[in-house]
């Protein structure tokens, strides 16, 4: 997967907004202002997104390319390299964990919010 599809696909889900809050090479997805994927523009090309600690692991020990969150808690988050043929299927699959993982934990506000957008 390459990151205009990462991007496209972010963008399409629910109450997500785009920033670069850190540089111009590390585009920030949030929904409803929590972080749930972060990409990284320089090589090598990966995204970071929240997971749940048990599966992070898991996650890790079955895919090569599945890391400990790069300057990220390595408890909640995982690094995933885009250049490993990791199939697009499942990487939507984890974009769509951590998405809802971070939207399970909005305010009750937030999550009011989210549900009219």
């Amino acid at each position: 997967m390459d990151l205009e599809k990462v991007r496209e696909y972010c963008l399409k889900k629910k109450g997500v907004t785009e920033s670069l809050p850190f540089d111009e090479d590390t585009p920030v997805y949030k929904v409803m202002g929590k972080m749930f994927c972060l990409a990284n523009l320089t090589p090598p090309l990966s995204i970071n997104l929240k997971c749940d600690p048990e599966k992070a692991v898991e996650l890790r020990e079955k895919y090569d390319d599945v890391q400990p969150g790069y300057h990220m808690s390595k408890i909640h988050w995982n690094t995933i390299l885009l250049s490993a043929g990791i199939p697009d299927k499942l990487i939507c699959g984890w974009i769509d964990d951590s998405y809802d993982l971070v939207a399970s934990k909005l305010t009750k506000s937030d999550k009011a919010k989210l549900a009219k957008k």
